[in-house]
């Protein structure tokens, strides 16, 4: 597997034109070959880092009773708090072992009652808590806008050809926890395969290993960073987007050795969705004889509408 570790200042300096193209065909080639990059010298300081699994650790070790007062089921699961086993992917009857938080877009862009758009929920018990996922979420916004940045380039659209399209967008920061486990489980995994919804996924570090991707031979293998670093992989609406040319990969967290159940997991993906009006459209330069368009065409919205949807039918059934 050839996950290329790339740093995004060499991306963003304008003085060596050819370091910064061998950022974009590197980052353009490990999405076509793997869908997944590692990458550094993001807009998120260690500092900050440190600081935010500080506040998740102590928000998600409150009484369940306290985190319960932050569901809100008004706001489809898309802000606030949503519990144990709520979650189950798609085409699995297992529910998923983490819990986890959802803090969104808000400002004067918002567009309240639009699917994974809604007011921002404030934690009493954790003051810090609302801050630092704010600030979280712009850092990794900023970054995100100069890897698509990248990311058109190589496939040889305007750079800012994303720019527009994701100012005030749906984009979603998950803070997530998958607690100890305390018996048998009935599945392998903490969280079973699936793809993102997304255009791109930018995920910090975890505090422990599991994460794995599925390669195209289908095999499992594991998926790591330095630590700082960032992993970014394609989501689904990128891959409609290209055609399949930038591919979507499957992906998974696994149970640790039983000698480690008694550990936490924590992890923190920031994913980058567009504005709902966004067309998802295949792009006509991904298209060609030798490859026919795969997909309907959709907005950004309607996907988003569907795959949540897909999300609470599992929930229910």
């Amino acid at each position: 597997m050839n996950i290329r570790r790339l740093e995004l200042s060499d991306f963003r300096q304008q003085t060596d034109d050819k370091k910064r193209q061998t950022f974009i065909e590197s980052l353009g080639q490990s999405f076509e070959e793997t869908g997944f990059a590692v990458i550094g010298s993001h807009d998120l300081s260690t500092e900050d880092q440190t600081i935010l699994y500080q506040e998740i650790a102590a928000f998600f070790a409150l009484p369940l009773s306290q985190k319960q007062q932050y569901v809100r089921d008004d706001l489809q699961g898309q802000r606030g708090y949503n519990g144990f086993k709520s979650e189950t992917a798609k085409g699995e009857s297992i529910a998923d072992l983490k819990e986890f938080w959802h803090h969104g877009q808000a400002g004067k862009n918002s567009q309240e009652g639009i699917a994974g758009q809604y007011p921002n929920l404030v934690v009493s018990e954790a003051p810090n808590f609302t801050a630092i996922l704010e600030k979280t979420y712009r850092a990794l916004e900023k970054s995100s806008v100069d890897i698509l940045r990248a990311i058109a380039l190589y496939l040889q659209l305007p750079e800012n050809y994303f720019d527009a399209k994701m100012e005030g967008g749906l984009s979603i920061l998950r803070p997530l926890h998958y607690p100890p486990i305390t018996q048998e489980p009935e599945s392998a995994v903490r969280a079973a395969a699936h793809e993102d919804i997304n255009l791109i996924t930018l995920l910090m570090g975890a505090s422990a290993g599991g994460l794995e991707l599925l390669t195209r031979t289908g095999e499992w293998l594991p998926v790591s960073a330095p630590e700082s670093y960032l992993v970014i992989n394609v989501g689904d609406m990128l891959q409609r987007l290209t055609n399949k040319k930038l591919v979507s990969t499957t992906h998974r967290v696994v149970n640790p050795t039983k000698e480690q159940w008694h550990t936490s997991r924590y992890s923190v993906p920031f994913f980058a969705h567009p504005r709902p009006e966004t067309s998802l459209a295949c792009l006509d330069s991904c298209i060609s004889d030798d490859k026919p368009k795969q997909f309907e065409d959709y907005t950004a919205q309607q996907y988003l509408t569907e795959r949540l949807n897909e999300i609470r039918s599992t929930k229910k059934a």
